[in-house]
């Protein structure tokens, strides 16, 4: 704000500093979440305090306003830690001191780490959209996803005018990690070519790693709505792989795997002849003679199979460097409903909710003083006071109207601009007990 400002602007500032306080902060921030219990809810890891712990959104602001933060965004089956003898830094709303949390879970986000690359997350020198897995909640940078061409030496990217306007990191399943805009997070693959994947193109994300450890998500790998980014040989360029998987003489050999690899109790093709290949191997789905309904999951994918037993026997060997492709998968809109229901896949879905049910994340409940200007909170603080420190507040409230009226009635008379210099000199005057003058 300039030095000298008129009445009119000092109003229309406040004004919208209390819009844009009730837009960044409409919720309220009085209670803790621990008696809670363990629920989805925003996370934040504080870089102050020495032990890595989490803490609700609550305590982030109440308990921890003035320290050094990273959001972790939702975390599931998390319970705040602010209160536990794990965190030095006392709960200022939850006064009872509880012990350690057992049963939360602290991955290498709690250690400030990220990604399959395990780069540790600076906020200021961060460019690359992160998106974050559905399952283990974990953040991946979209070049170790394939989906991008990693930056030089993994630093800043330069900033460049023209971005395609589809590439944004908007969308509930993924995140800018730091506080920058949609343009800024955009810039994190500026002079680099498209996204194989554009944000829009899917809605959610599974990594490698989870996808090996989920049934489902193995039998539906790279079939249609379920995207893969693999390529056919080391050298060749990163392609999408969306229920189409051409098999040409680069890709034989690496297709060449054990049959054994495939996921127990997943059809196989019937004859080696269709083994490397996406045609269904039947015009009607096979209904094992164990269950009561027919299985309606998609024939194996020869060529996502392939990656995934690939990346099983590298990480038997300690070696995370994927060349045909990491198994990471791109849910499309609707994937939810695409699953096959009979009993042995309802089975592996069961086992993971958030596979067949969206899940509801916490939120603390609205302010109802948000949007409210500092007038309207005043007469409300007013309401709330007994009666005869109410006209105490009132009388002392006309007392210094009536003082400024009189200050600044020379200004208006001369023409002067009221200063910050002597609006502070009226403040100071006020404190001392004198009449300004």
């Amino acid at each position: 704000m300039p030095t000298s400002s008129s009445i009119a602007e000092i109003l229309a500032s406040q004004d919208q500093l209390v819009q844009e306080a009730a837009l960044a902060l409409p919720h309220e921030f009085s209670r803790c979440t621990y008696p809670l219990g363990a629920l989805r809810q925003a996370v934040y890891l504080c870089l102050t305090c020495a032990a890595p712990r989490g803490i609700c959104s609550s305590c982030s602001i109440a308990c921890h306003t003035d320290h050094e933060q990273i959001e972790l965004f939702p975390k599931r089956n998390f319970r705040c830690d602010c209160p536990t003898s794990a965190v030095p830094h006392a709960c200022t709303l939850h006064k009872e001191l509880e012990d350690e949390n057992s049963s939360n879970s602290y991955g290498q986000n709690f250690r400030s780490i990220f990604c399959r690359c395990g780069r540790p997350y600076d906020a200021k020198t961060e460019r690359e959209t992160m998106i974050q897995c559905l399952a283990c909640e974990d953040w991946f940078h979209e070049s170790c996803l394939n989906l991008r061409e990693r930056p030089p030496s993994r630093e800043t990217s330069p900033e460049i005018p023209n971005i395609d306007a589809r590439d944004n990191s908007s969308g509930a399943h993924r995140h800018a990690q730091d506080t920058v805009d949609d343009a800024h997070s955009d810039a994190s693959s500026s002079g680099l070519p498209p996204p194989l994947i554009y944000a829009d193109d899917y809605e959610s994300l599974v990594c490698a790693s989870c996808v090996g450890s989920i049934d489902i998500l193995r039998q539906y790998a790279g079939t249609k709505g379920t995207i893969m980014v693999v390529r056919d040989r080391a050298e060749a360029p990163w392609r999408v792989l969306d229920g189409d998987s051409p098999v040409t003489s680069d890709t034989k050999s690496a297709l060449d795997v054990d049959d054994s690899s495939a996921a127990a109790g997943f059809k196989r093709s019937r004859s080696s002849s269709t083994s490397h290949t996406d045609a269904p191997d039947a015009k009607k789905p096979r209904a094992s003679p164990s269950l009561s309904s027919p299985c309606l999951a998609p024939p194996l994918v020869a060529v996502a199979q392939a990656v995934l037993s690939a990346r099983k026997l590298r990480a038997a060997e300690s070696n995370v460097a994927g060349s045909l492709g990491e198994g990471d998968v791109f849910l499309t809109e609707g994937w939810r409903q695409r699953w096959c229901r009979c009993n042995r896949c309802l089975l592996s879905l069961t086992k993971y909710p958030y596979l067949l049910e969206e899940e509801e994340t916490y939120e603390p409940p609205e302010d109802p003083d948000s949007g409210l200007s500092l007038e309207e909170l005043g007469l409300r603080a007013l309401q709330h006071l007994p009666r005869e420190r109410a006209i105490d507040g009132i009388r002392a409230f006309n007392d210094m109207r009536d003082d400024l009226m009189a200050y600044l009635r020379p200004f208006a008379q001369e023409g002067k601009v009221v200063g910050e210099s002597d609006v502070t000199a009226f403040f100071e005057a006020l404190k001392e007990g004198k009449r300004p003058s």
